[in-house]
């Protein structure tokens, strides 16, 4: 694999100046750039291509542009019918079909480092023509893979509809969402109940049927094929991995919530992450509360910016109303200071101001809440749910799940955190800077299929938030990321640290730990998704070996020539 350190970065590189590195992100957030081929070529070196499909030239670049590939074939299927006639020609001619939509991951689920332009991979574009929306009844929809979670949620709210959470970036293709379980953050408050048509677990877990293109043993090809919910193979398809493509979904919705999304720097992490039992204003004392919380703790901060969402059907007398999403422009436009520190520490090797760095961070948020009037907002859910846009900073992210029981939140996050700020003072006293970027907390409710509201409906297989047969007093989920920017030393030492943390500390007593399959795990002392323990035997038996086996079979049966596969999936699911 190759090495990303900053050894390997050339200080006088114009893509690592504080210009360099915003042309960057702006060149980041258009991509997929799609060049159309010459014909001729096409007709050599891909021989017999379905007839009315355009192929294209394109780059590929995951969110960070560490998995990066030029010059791939592509192309954009105008319907589910010409996506078969695609997958068919790829099976027939052994190449691969890697569904692309907005590349914002982390993970090599698309495709994996290295991929040479002339692999005979074919990426399959989503987002131009998988686009439909259609309000089936008032407590459902239909969806095309390739919509956006914004478009979705748009649409969802123009019909006084809506989902309890959802993930902060509303660029997410629904086919990528579900593909990799989602999830926003919310738990029931303290006297909430569930209103019909939503979940407090991940978008995965408000599918009714998904149609995918599989293989059709009579018919002797790849054809489409809908599953629903109450079906075993419909649980494998909820949260696929990329082994799989999926063209529409049909999702269970219910009604729209207004929500109050208050923002506080003032509260001390000491405070918040506090062993269970302290008083103040701990996480867990915002959950009873609320019921929806993130924290976003800045390195080498005392004060997290800390979120808290509340059901408020009419607009409290402070709160600022609010008609449309992304509503922290300091957070989303990478501030000028932020920049500067940014461009000088990749392009001086300038490591040491991480510290600096994250309390610049913090100055923004805080001052930037203030300036911007968005330290209490309110409006439909959408408005409030979503908050990342692709010109905020780009950063590297590890993520993890951890399963546990409501009134053991707080002493999840106390132990990751402390474990967390011990850590990261002692490689500060060595003089390294691993973290310059943020922890982020969220906690959710687990994937109950009674939510989808369909006789015997399956749980998703291998979502991360699927509930543990071993321990059904398991409730709730603690989903810990650390972000960092790409080829910061010793990053990949400091995040294996902290995995094999919670890997040892939450294993399966009262709590467990799963991955968070968008994001960076597996780590060695260099490498991320490298460590094969791991990948091989670690993660697999977070499920439990039926699951996991039952997931493979099930994913293997329905594309068993493996055309929806690449290297990396290879040695998960071997």
């Amino acid at each position: 694999m190759t090495d990303r350190s900053a050894s390997n970065v050339q200080r006088d590189d114009p893509a690592w100046t504080r210009r360099g590195l915003l042309r960057s992100a702006a060149a980041l957030a258009a991509v997929p750039l799609l060049v159309a081929a010459d014909p001729a070529q096409a007709a050599e070196q891909l021989p017999d291509f379905p007839a009315g499909v355009a192929l294209y030239r394109s780059a590929y670049r995951n969110w960070v542009g560490e998995i990066a590939a030029d010059g791939l074939w592509a192309c954009a299927p105008a319907d589910a019918r010409q996506t078969v006639a695609v997958v068919n020609w790829a099976w027939r001619h052994g190449w691969t079909v890697r569904a692309r939509g907005s590349a914002h991951g982390w993970s090599p689920l698309t495709i994996t480092e290295g991929t040479p332009s002339d692999a005979p991979v074919l990426l399959v574009d989503t987002a131009s023509h998988l686009t439909g929306l259609e309000l089936e009844s008032g407590s459902s929809v239909r969806a095309g893979t390739g919509v956006t979670l914004e478009a979705l949620l748009t649409f969802l709210e123009e019909h006084g509809l809506g989902v309890t959470a959802a993930p902060a970036p509303g660029d997410l293709t629904l086919g990528g969402a579900l593909a990799i379980d989602a999830h926003g953050t919310a738990v029931p408050a303290a006297g909430e109940r569930r209103l019909p048509g939503h979940t407090y677990g991940s978008l995965s877990n408000l599918v009714l049927s998904l149609t995918a293109v599989v293989w059709d043993e009579g018919g002797g090809a790849y054809a489409l094929r809908t599953f629903h919910r109450d079906e075993a193979d419909c649980a494998a398809l909820l949260t696929h991995l990329g082994r799989a493509l999926v063209t529409e979904v049909v999702l269970r919705v219910g009604a729209n919530s207004n929500l109050q999304c208050v923002s506080r720097t003032d509260i001390p992490a000491g405070e918040l992450f506090a062993t269970p039992g302290s008083d103040g204003r701990t996480l867990a004392s915002h959950l009873e509360e609320a019921g929806r919380v993130e924290a976003i703790w800045f390195a080498f901060t005392e004060c997290p910016w800390l979120k808290v969402w509340s059901v408020a059907p009419t607009k409290p007398l402070a709160s600022r109303r609010v008609t449309s999403p992304y509503n922290y422009p300091f957070s989303d436009n990478v501030p000028t200071p932020v920049a500067d520190l940014v461009g000088r520490m990749v392009s001086d090797a300038a490591w040491y101001l991480a510290p600096v760095l994250g309390n610049a961070q913090y100055d923004a948020a805080a001052l930037g809440l203030v300036a911007t009037l968005s330290a209490d907002i309110w409006g439909p859910s959408k408005n409030t749910l979503l908050y990342v846009k692709p010109t905020t900073l780009r950063v590297t992210a590890n993520g993890y799940a951890v399963l546990t029981t409501r009134d053991q939140v707080q002493r999840v996050v106390a132990e990751f955190t402390s474990y967390y700020r011990e850590r990261l003072t002692a490689y500060a006293a060595q003089g390294r800077f691993p973290v310059n970027g943020t922890v982020e907390i969220r906690v959710t409710g687990l994937d109950d299929p009674a939510d989808a509201e369909v006789d015997g409906a399956r749980a998703p297989l291998l979502s991360a938030l699927r509930p543990s047969a071993e321990h059904p007093e398991w409730d709730t989920a603690v989903w810990l990321d650390v972000l960092t920017l790409p080829g910061t030393p010793y990053a990949e030492r400091f995040l294996r640290e902290l995995e094999r943390f919670l890997l040892r500390t939450y294993d399966g007593g009262y709590a467990r730990t799963r991955v968070e399959w968008s994001k960076g795990w597996a780590y060695t002392e260099e490498e991320v998704w490298d460590d094969e323990e791991v990948i091989g035997t670690t993660v697999p038996a977070s499920f439990g070996e039926a699951v996991w086996g039952q997931a493979a079979g099930t994913l293997d049966r329905l594309d068993p020539y493996r055309v929806f596969d690449n290297a990396f999936l290879d040695r998960l699911f071997r």
